[in-house]
């Protein structure tokens, strides 16, 4: 086990170094992961670091290591390898304090995109969304999956391919928070008002009214 804070950062280093090999490179279950040399060059640590690392990865069974073949990725659920990641990174104030400053900043442009470039599929995939969330909400349920889409919609809808590679591991890191949020009392019915009403603004085009409202959203949300 990793004690020093110095060990932990190398393991949360190679955690989303994991990460982001598995979504860049496409890996399948099987596929081999960088060596050991590799990877201390990548993260700037040493080699001894690493290698406890690798063994808490193989513990948590994302990984395996064959004696003289190297490191492989094993077969896992993709929601228990961002639920990991987002663990360590939300363990640090600062960190949990710029990943929501980021997720803001995405938002928003995101919002100011979309009065510009969203089509009447993007807010017909809105109203399917917020149609079920309703139905959620009058269950007593928290939409916690149908809060995801919708915002994922609004991403979508800027069609700038690359905010919207920066904002899906962002949000899904946080997904602690937004669950945490939506369970608060009478959160989960106020946040689906809002997003109608941000999905009104944006129809409508007004670059502004749907800014103050997405700003507003976020900050009711504690986001």
């Amino acid at each position: 086990m990793l004690d020093s804070s110095q060990d932990r950062k190398v393991y949360e280093g190679i955690l989303l170094q994991l990460h982001e090999i598995i979504q860049e490179q496409n890996l399948r279950p099987g596929d081999k992961l960088p060596s050991e040399r590799e990877l201390s060059e990548q993260l700037g640590a040493g080699r001894s670091s690493v290698r406890e690392a690798l063994r808490a990865l193989e513990l948590l069974g994302l990984i395996e290591t064959r004696r003289g073949e190297g490191t492989f990725l094993k077969h896992y659920r993709h929601n228990r390898l961002i639920d990991i990641l987002g663990f360590f990174i939300l363990r640090d104030t600062k960190t949990k304090k710029d990943l929501i400053e980021m997720r803001r900043m995405l938002e928003l442009d995101a919002v100011r995109l979309a009065c510009r470039r969203a089509t009447d599929k993007h807010f017909d995939e809105m109203e399917r969304i917020l149609a079920i969330a309703e139905e959620r909400v009058a269950r007593g349920e928290v939409p916690a999956e149908e809060d995801y889409q919708f915002h994922r919609v609004i991403c979508r809808s800027s069609r700038n391919s690359i905010l919207h590679r920066i904002w899906t591991p962002l949000v899904e890191y946080s997904n602690s928070i937004r669950i945490e949020s939506l369970s608060r009392q009478g959160r989960a019915s106020a946040a689906v008002v809002e997003h109608r009403q941000i999905m009104e603004a944006i129809r409508e085009g007004d670059v502004n009214v749907a800014l103050e409202r997405m700003k507003q959203h976020l900050e009711n949300s504690k986001l």
